[in-house]
């Protein structure tokens, strides 16, 4: 039995809810998403909420059951207050810079890396050590976010790299000398 699934998501103001078959689509303020349901999965609106339902007992629709409530639930987040990611450069010679809606970094590599952003994210660089990362989508948003980590992850020894805002890195001793 699943609690969070078993839940009902209740629809914030301002939010329309468009169930079509097996598409729901959430549209907000700050944007348009949407999502397909599994076949063991249904959804229903009632009143101003909406309820995930299983058509089944099978392991995978209870698994999934909790998963797609969730995720409908996120959407709604999504398109009234939007997902941000905070990043921070950390290195003699790193920084970011926005050309555009283009964020271009310098990495330490022999040439600047440069990303453009999907449908539905915006960079923003606070000096040149700090990206934030926002959108309605908080699957893309989280995904850019560690895509652009991949690039330098912070390093143990001296802490050179691209973090997460807050991220702790546990630095190792150097060589000692004899």
């Amino acid at each position: 039995m699943s609690r969070v699934g078993n839940m009902p998501i209740a629809v914030p103001a301002g939010v329309q809810v468009n169930l079509a078959g097996a598409r729901v689509e959430v549209s907000g303020p700050k944007g348009k998403l949407e999502i397909v349901l599994p076949p063991v999965l249904s959804a229903e609106q009632e009143g101003g909420s909406v309820l995930v339902r299983r058509r089944s007992e099978y392991k995978q629709a209870r698994a999934l059951h909790g998963l797609f409530a969730r995720l409908i639930r996120n959407m709604f987040i999504g398109v009234t207050a939007g997902y941000t990611e905070r990043l921070e450069i950390v290195g003699v010679g790193y920084r970011a810079q926005l050309e555009g809606k283009k964020l271009t970094l310098q990495l330490g590599f022999s040439h600047p890396i440069e990303i453009d952003p999907p449908e539905g994210l915006v960079f923003q660089v606070e000096g040149n050590q700090k990206i934030v990362i926002s959108g309605c989508d908080k699957g893309l948003v989280g995904e850019m976010a560690a895509r652009i980590r991949r690039f330098r992850p912070p390093e143990p020894y001296k802490g050179k790299g691209v973090r997460y805002e807050g991220e702790r890195v546990r630095r190792k001793a150097g060589k000692a000398l004899a």
